[in-house]
């Protein structure tokens, strides 16, 4: 380490980490309503089935792609989105 400097903290997160962990979890909190209301009234009369099908694929192509990148943050809310989206899905087909 040069003379003068000071070493940083492993667990010192970057700006680019802070704000892809704020947006992961801003994105994934603002789906939870429209999911909790889906679980709660099995109403699905107002989700498109092709809309629905293609963002599922989408969150799931997200996941790999933050697999590839060990980009934890968004590994962890395209989980969480995933699983949620795939639910939602599975009710729109049961219940149509």
């Amino acid at each position: 380490m040069p003379p003068g400097t000071l070493p940083l903290p492993l667990n010192t997160m970057t700006l680019t980490d802070l704000i892809g962990t704020l947006a992961a979890i801003l994105t994934t909190v603002s789906f939870l309503p429209q999911a909790l209301h889906t679980f709660r009234t099995k109403d699905v009369k107002g989700i498109s089935l092709g809309m629905y099908s293609a963002f599922t694929v989408g969150v799931a192509l997200w996941l790999v792609y933050g697999l590839l990148l060990n980009a934890w943050p968004v590994v962890i809310a395209n989980c969480v989105t995933l699983a949620l989206a795939s639910a939602i899905l599975v009710m729109k087909l049961r219940y149509r």
